[in-house]
This record gives C-alpha cells, structure tokens and sequence, in this order.
C-alpha cells in the first residue's frame, strides 16, 4: 500500500497528542477551581447596650473580633471591613464585593430579650451580589449563610447554659427562639433574572461574536490576500476600505446578535445600548485578528482558535477561583473578558453605553490593531515596485 504523504503519516500521532494536550489544558481551570480571598463585606451596625454590673456589652464587636481573627491569607474568603451599608451599596454596583453581612444596630438589645418571657431574635442581612459573577455568587451565599448558622449555633449553646445555670424552665416562644436565635435575610442585589441563561448571558453572547469575528477577518483577508498593489499609497487605500468593511460588519453582528438574543428569549435591558456595544467589540476583535493575519497570514487564524478554547471557561469563572497559572498569566491578556465585563454591566447593574472601563479597553485594542494593520502596508517587500523604478 503506498501512502501519498508519508512525513504527515509520521508525525501524526505527534499532531494527536498535541490536540489533546491543548483540550485538556483548557479543562485544567475547570478541574482545580477553588476559591480564594473570595471579598466579601462585613459591616458591624451594633450600637450595644448597657448591662448593670458589666457595662457595655456589644455583641456585634465580638462577631467582627472572631471573624478578623479566624481570617487567614489563604482562606476562600477575604472578609472587607466596612464601615456602614451605604459604602457595602456602592461597593455591590461597582462589583467590588460578592456578598455582604450587616448587622444591624439594635443587635445586642434584641440578643437580650431571648432570654426574656417575650424574645425578638435579632436579624442579619445577608446580600448576595447575583449579577458579579453566578458561580462567585454562589459560593458567596453559601459562605454567607454558613456564617450565620454557626452564629446561631455558638449563640443557641450559650442561651441553653445560661437556662441551665439559672435553672429556668423554657416558655413555648423562648423554646422557639432557641431554634433559630438568629434570624437571616437574604437578599440578591444586582439580580440576573430568569431570562439571562442562569447569569451566563454575556458568556453565551461572547462565543457567537468571536467566531463572527474570525469569519469576517478571514473572509476580508482572503479576498483581497490576492491582489497587487503597484504602490505603498494604494495598499494603505485597500487598508481604509478594509477598515470600512469592518465597521459595517460590526454593526450588523452587533444589532443582529442583540436581535437574535431577544429572539431566543434572552432579556436585553437596552436593545440599542447593547448592539452598539457589541458592535464596538466585534470591531476591536475584527481589527486585532486582521492585524495579526496581516502580518503572519493565514497561519495565525489557529492563535484565536485556542484563544476561544482557553478563553470560554475562564470567563465564566470569577478570578478569585482560578488557579493561580490563569489568574495571573492567562486571564489578564483575554481580549474579550472586556466585552464580557461591559455586557454584564448593561445586563445586571443598570449602566448605560458610556465611557467606561470596558469600552475604553476595548477601542485601545482596536487603536492598536489599526496601527499594526497600517503598518503592514510599508514594508518594501510587500509592495509591488512602481512602472517608473523598472524602466
């Protein structure tokens, strides 16, 4: 039997592993996940009370006491110390904590009455920054919750031996109180709702755009890969009308893809904030993939190929619960966690298409792009020599 390329038969299985190695490289974030210095906000309102013989007794300063010191460098959650709830608010919407714990000031005064023939549990609120990130959020509420049932269960072993000491026989409601001497609230801020794929909405919204991306630029590069250019002036020209196909490219993918998410019953906060935010990110990205084709041709399609592959898990997971390998040396050079960050904002925290953070990011990697785009048009070599230098 005779083989038409032996030397690709040769390194195939080489090729095999490789393909491999690449896939299970992009399930490694996934796999070893664990939180880490996940911030969460404790606020302490307890005003306290004055107790004969003790003084004043606040019981809210003891739980901030405890958590400070059961908190470690290495714990999953990195408790942030704030000072009152308007600063816990503002630190929710600009998605500088996960979660939040509030004690409220009538804490200790209520604690008290537990042990009266008329209790009032007192009550903690628990906030649970939904629309930050789904699977931080989670873990979020998770901690939060756990916190409070090993208040309630310190505080319940602590009401018993006080019952015990004083030899107090336990009415019907102070019995009931003992179940639960620590009432929690939770409540979702910044909420994803129930037409947002789960929260993974901006996710789901990235891999279509991407592909988009890749497409047009390689479509666009083909199509004129071909042609000679007798001058430098006159490639730099075909590089303005490639510009110009770009944008016009962008915003179709931009209010198609914010058309089509509608369509298959994505809720769409703001129909024409989000198509033109999203026609700004397939422009950044239809810019940085034609620059890098410019210069590498089509041997640098496969970069945003495995960049898609690397890139898809990492976002949907929130920093502080990557590996330490992708937090630091992956995640921050993805392009489009800029896009997934500015429509979560439009989706989950009621911002409007401004100059933020996310946009600004987003037209620095196109400014960029452009300029290396551009400058493929002045190397000699690539530029046909004019009628007049040959004769």
């Amino acid at each position: 039997m005779k083989l038409g390329n032996q030397k690709l038969i040769y390194f195939s299985p080489i090729i095999v592993v490789a393909v491999i190695f690449i896939f299970i490289l992009t399930l490694i974030p996934s796999a070893s996940s664990a939180p880490k210095n996940l911030p969460i906000a404790f606020v302490n309102a307890d005003e306290g009370m004055t107790v004969p013989a003790k003084g004043n007794v606040n019981i809210g300063n003891q739980i901030e006491q405890n958590t400070k010191g059961a908190s470690t460098e290495q714990s999953s959650v990195k408790w942030i110390f704030v000072s009152n709830t308007k600063e816990v608010e503002k630190g929710l919407n600009n998605q500088q904590y996960y979660g939040a714990l509030i004690i409220p000031k009538d804490f200790t005064k209520k604690q008290a009455t537990l042990q009266t023939a008329k209790p009032d549990a007192p009550a903690i609120r628990l906030l649970v920054n939904q629309g930050m990130n789904t699977a931080a959020s989670t873990l979020a509420s998770q901690v939060l919750n756990g916190t409070v049932d090993k208040m309630n269960e310190n505080m319940r072993l602590q009401l018993v031996k006080r019952f015990e000491q004083n030899g107090t026989q336990l009415s019907a409601n102070q019995a009931l109180a003992l179940a639960a001497p620590i009432q929690k609230t939770v409540i979702n801020v910044n909420e994803t709702g129930t037409h947002s794929v789960n929260g993974n909405a901006p996710v789901s919204l990235f891999q279509p755009l991407w592909m988009a991306s890749i497409a047009g630029a390689a479509m666009v590069f083909l199509s004129i890969q071909k042609v000679t250019f007798s001058s430098r002036k006159e490639k730099i020209v075909n590089q303005v009308g490639f510009v110009i196909i770009g944008v016009i490219l962008a915003l179709t993918a931009g209010f198609g893809l914010a058309w089509l998410a509608e369509v298959v019953g994505i809720s769409v906060p703001s129909f024409l904030d989000t198509a033109l935010f999203l026609a700004i990110a397939y422009f950044s990205f239809f810019t940085l993939i034609s620059a890098v084709l410019s210069w590498l041709g089509l041997k640098g399609l496969p970069i945003f190929v495995i960049i898609l592959f690397f890139g898809a898990p990492l976002l949907s997971m929130a920093p502080e619960i990557m590996p330490d390998f992708y937090r630091e040396w992956i995640y921050p050079w993805l392009p489009m966690r800029f896009m997934v960050d500015g429509v979560r904002e439009l989706f989950f925290f009621g911002e409007h298409l401004t100059w933020n953070r996310s946009v600004s990011a987003l037209a620095l990697i196109s400014l960029i792009s452009l300029c290396a785009l551009f400058a493929s048009a002045l190397p000699a070599s690539s530029v046909k020599k004019e009628k007049s230098r040959s004769i």
